[in-house]
């Protein structure tokens, strides 16, 4: 089981550098449960759950000012992910709704 955590921290890691690096101006995090996510994901975009928000931006993304686009399935979780980050001091966050509106906000949806 050990190896399989690692495993999934090392994606996650991976995900995260990839999405900052295709979208240097912004990190894109998806903050619906990972059995979501494993069914429907944007590939490259970082995962974490509403509630762990907080700790895991922090200790990836330590530059309060690292503008950082959230979104969930409507855009409940990702507006109290995006609280709770601004209530760590986090400039630059936004609720960009549901996960189709992250695709089209960044032209993503299908013709």
């Amino acid at each position: 089981m050990m190896f399989l955590n690692s495993k999934r921290i090392v994606v996650g890691l991976v995900a995260m550098l990839l999405s900052a690096a295709v979208h240097a101006e912004a990190v894109w995090i998806d903050t619906r449960s990972a059995a979501e996510h494993f069914f429907d994901n944007i590939p490259g975009d970082a995962r974490f759950s509403h509630s762990d928000i907080v700790k895991e931006v922090t200790a990836l993304y330590p530059d309060k000012n690292q503008e950082i686009r959230l979104y969930c399935l409507s855009g409940v979780r990702s507006g109290k992910a995006m609280e709770a980050l601004k209530a760590e001091g986090y400039q630059n966050v936004f609720n960009a709704g549901g996960i189709e509106d992250a695709r089209a906000q960044r032209g993503l949806l299908d013709e």
